[in-house]
């Protein structure tokens, strides 16, 4: 029996329908492997609950099976969990859309923003924020015909009940590659096709969406997953989807003032808590003359680190950048946000508010760079990342157990103003980073990929996700890169794009 028709058995063993394939209902090697492994991390196909999901008039039935664990020893019982969503017709040997049970694809989005703690995905409607009242990205994904499985996630604030801090790095990206074994392993009683996982998410959840894409079976991670017992097995993936992933952190202060040094003036987002709701309020300030001699200091750092990747354009120019910055990267960078210029050209759209824009016959022929990033304008003081004083949620990342929060590069060790505060081991910093993966002899790379990163976002740097896409692209894989006009930092905003580009990418491999 082939693998393929064993497991359609199972699930159709599964769904009560195997007389009607004429199969059967025996087990498969796939059942004696998973029989083998720890009862924490089998599924039982029986616990799910049955749930109709609305998208626009649209209502499709599915099997929900929630709150999974995917670990044999969890840190964190609340988070270490999964969310799993099947469309019910796959239990009956129908299809949604062009998929089936054996060819669906599996949709893996994370929650996670800022590297905090993050809960698994549900298929409800948006409750809170900007976004309530618009349906979830997992429905969205399920009424395509996609197979969803929401990992939660550990994250920099979780601490055990001896306070000992439970989720710093490496915490989160472990959690999904135990979450993508826990799928692979449960393969053979769970409809969808486990080697077309495509992850997704969004800032920092983005980073490890792309840092899941880039680190395959990287054995830097294995006495981590060891220890939380996860399953046996690849946690390499098949697509990656990010929205403006905060990567690269080692040398995100450097790109930030690259692209932002002199730009003095800043509109900074000042989080607080009220009534257990989370309040972003912009607070406009101006850089101290301690603050501008940073920036100062930390832009001319950017042209060698760029310099050392020997990053290629398709044609074959070698991306460089001069002692003062500038250079066929910059170039590079700016061509981005020309060509997202055009589009909205092309799309009709009015664009002569823009006196930085030089449009001639209907084409957008140049764009003063400089004046784009004063428009665009600073949110964040230097350093961006790794704070002097230890303070930004990126130094809580790279707490300890015991630390709650070091510096992670040499620059701020430096210039450390804060008490005690020592720099995190260079192993550690480099697990977080997709870019130490990517063409690595000893991690698998998904070959396909999709990257937004708004041409007003000034989370990071926008020099970020084009080296990332850059880099990429240098390695042969398929990117799909793009700077959406006028969009700051956000996510999921151009669901019908996103899925239109999994569903074209499932069906070509």
């Amino acid at each position: 029996m082939s693998s393929s028709i064993s497991r359609r058995a199972t699930l159709a063993c599964l769904a009560g329908t195997a007389v009607l394939m004429g199969t059967a209902c025996s087990s498969t090697k796939s059942d004696a492997v998973a029989a083998t492994a720890p009862d924490a991390l089998r599924l039982d196909p029986t616990r799910f609950e049955k749930q109709t999901v609305t998208v626009g008039g649209q209502s499709i039935a599915v099997r929900a099976y929630l709150g999974v664990p995917y670990v044999a020893k969890p840190v964190d019982a609340a988070y270490q969990v999964i969310n799993i969503y099947v469309p019910e017709a796959y239990y009956q040997n129908a299809k949604v859309g062009d998929f089936d049970a054996r060819t669906a694809p599996v949709f893996f989005p994370n929650q996670v923003g800022g590297y905090m703690p993050a809960k698994p995905g549900t298929a409800q409607a948006v409750t809170q924020g900007p976004s309530a009242g618009k349906p979830s990205t997992i429905a969205a994904a399920l009424l395509k015909g996609f197979v969803v499985a929401s990992p939660g996630a550990r994250g920099r604030t979780l601490k055990d009940a001896d306070g000992a801090f439970t989720g710093k790095a490496p915490a989160a990206i472990v959690d999904l590659k135990a979450a993508v074994r826990y799928l692979r392993l449960n393969a053979s009683v769970l409809p969808g096709d486990m080697e077309k996982i495509f992850s997704n998410g969004t800032s920092a959840g983005g980073a490890l969406s792309a840092l899941l894409g880039a680190s395959g079976n990287s054995p830097d991670y294995e006495p981590y997953l060891q220890a939380i017992g996860a399953a046996p097995g690849r946690d390499d993936i098949f697509a990656v989807s990010a929205y403006c992933p905060i990567t690269n952190l080692e040398h995100a202060d450097a790109a930030h003032e690259w692209l932002f040094n002199g730009v003095n003036d800043y509109r900074a987002i000042q989080v607080s808590m009220l009534d257990f709701n989370m309040v972003r309020k912009e607070v406009a300030g101006t850089l101290t003359p301690e603050q501008i001699k940073v920036s100062n200091e930390l832009k001319p750092l950017f042209p060698a680190y760029v310099n050392s990747l020997k990053l290629k354009s398709p044609q074959g120019q070698t991306l460089t950048l001069d002692a003062s910055g500038n250079g066929s990267f910059k170039d590079w960078v700016s061509g981005y946000v020309l060509s997202s210029a055009q589009g909205q050209l092309d799309a009709g759209k009015d664009l002569g508010k823009y006196s930085w824009i030089n449009i001639q016959g209907g084409k957008v022929r140049s764009l003063d760079f400089d004046a784009f990033v004063r428009y665009a304008g600073r949110m964040k003081l230097p350093p961006a990342f790794d704070a002097l004083d230890a303070s930004s949620g990126e130094n809580n990342l790279f707490g300890t157990p015991a630390t709650d929060n070091r510096h992670f590069t040499e620059f701020s060790v430096q210039r450390n103003t804060a008490n005690a505060a020592v720099r995190a081991e260079d192993k550690l910093v480099k697990m977080m980073n997709a870019m130490q993966y990517i063409g690595s002899r000893d991690a698998r790379n998904a070959k396909r990929w999709r990257i937004r990163h708004g041409t007003i976002d000034r989370d990071t740097s926008l020099a970020i996700p084009v080296i990332l896409a850059t880099a990429l692209q240098n390695q042969g894989y398929a990117v799909d890169f793009a700077m959406p006009w006028d969009q700051g930092h956000a996510g999921d905003y151009d669901l019908e794009q996103l899925f239109a580009w999994m569903i074209q990418v499932a069906r070509s491999s």
